[in-house]
């Protein structure tokens, strides 16, 4: 099984807006094989809770836009890891510290990766 083209949509959409807020490290994963609950699992870092935090309105915002809103929202900018759950996809915006820590990236190393804009590279598409 993998991710239905609109998770995947939802993904890069959600990646697309936490890099114009200059989020780094974003990896969106097609989780669906693994999980029963959602499809997608997009993973994003920040360097300060501030930007924790527009990152995730900005994301918010821009699924909206989409007629996507969460059913769940967990933790704070404060504690430097919000998750927001839209059923197809989750997001989790990240201090670059808790990535670290936490280590998604290594947990579900085994998914496969959804291609998303790299926000280091040129309009041009270079780097």
């Amino acid at each position: 099984m993998t991710a239905s083209p609109e998770a995947v949509e939802l993904a890069k959409v959600a990646a697309a807006a936490a890099a114009d807020k200059k989020a780094v490290d974003i990896v969106a994963l097609d989780v669906s094989d693994q999980l029963a609950l959602t499809d997608c699992f997009v993973l994003a870092s920040a360097a300060n809770e501030r930007q924790v935090q527009a990152i995730v309105d900005e994301v918010e915002e821009k699924l909206r836009e989409r007629g996507s809103k969460p059913t769940r929202r967990e933790g704070d900018n404060d504690n430097g890891w919000v998750l927001l759950d839209f059923n197809d996809i989750v997001v989790h915006v990240m201090h670059t510290e808790q990535r670290g820590f936490y280590g998604l990236d290594r947990l579900w190393k085994d998914c496969p990766a959804i291609e998303v804009p790299d926000p280091q590279a040129d309009p041009d598409g270079t780097a």
